[in-house]
C-alpha cells in the first residue's frame, strides 16, 4: 500500500479502536499478521472475540466504506480468522468478525459505524 493510503488506514484504524473501546471492546491485537494475510483488530466484547476489519474512505466516489467488503474478502477474513484460532488453541470461545467503516466527511467529524457479525460462515 502507498504512502498516503497507508496514513490512511493507519488514521482510521486508529480511530476504530478508540470508537471500540467506548462501545466496551477490549483490544488485544493490532495488524496481527500470519502467511495468509492481516487482520486489522482483535478484540474481546464481552466473553467473544471479535475479528474487526476496519474500512477507511475519504467519500463516497468509490462508494461507502462498508461496500469495500467484497465476498473474495470476506473469505479471506473467515480463513484468518481460522488460522488465528487455530494458532491460540487456548481461547476456546465464541468468534465472531466485525467490520468498522471509517469516512472522512468534510468539516465534521469522521462517520464511524460499527457491523457487528457483518460476516458470517466458516
Amino acid at each position: 500500500m502507498s504512502g498516503p493510503r497507508r496514513q490512511l488506514g493507519n488514521w482510521g484504524e486508529e480511530r476504530a479502536a478508540e470508537f471500540l473501546r467506548t462501545q466496551g471492546y477490549e483490544i488485544v491485537e493490532r495488524n496481527w499478521h500470519c502467511a495468509a494475510g492481516e487482520l486489522d483488530l482483535i478484540a474481546w466484547e464481552g466473553e467473544c472475540l471479535a475479528f474487526i476489519e476496519v474500512r477507511t474512505r475519504r467519500g463516497r466516489s468509490y462508494g461507502a466504506p462498508e461496500e469495500s467488503v467484497t465476498l473474495a474478502k470476506q473469505a479471506k477474513l473467515i480463513e484468518l480468522a481460522q488460522i488465528y484460532m487455530q494458532e491460540h488453541p487456548e481461547l476456546e470461545c465464541d468468534w465472531r468478525i466485525d467490520v468498522v467503516a471509517v469516512e472522512l466527511q468534510r468539516a465534521s467529524l469522521p462517520r464511524i459505524n460499527l457491523i457487528r457479525n457483518a460476516v458470517m460462515g466458516g
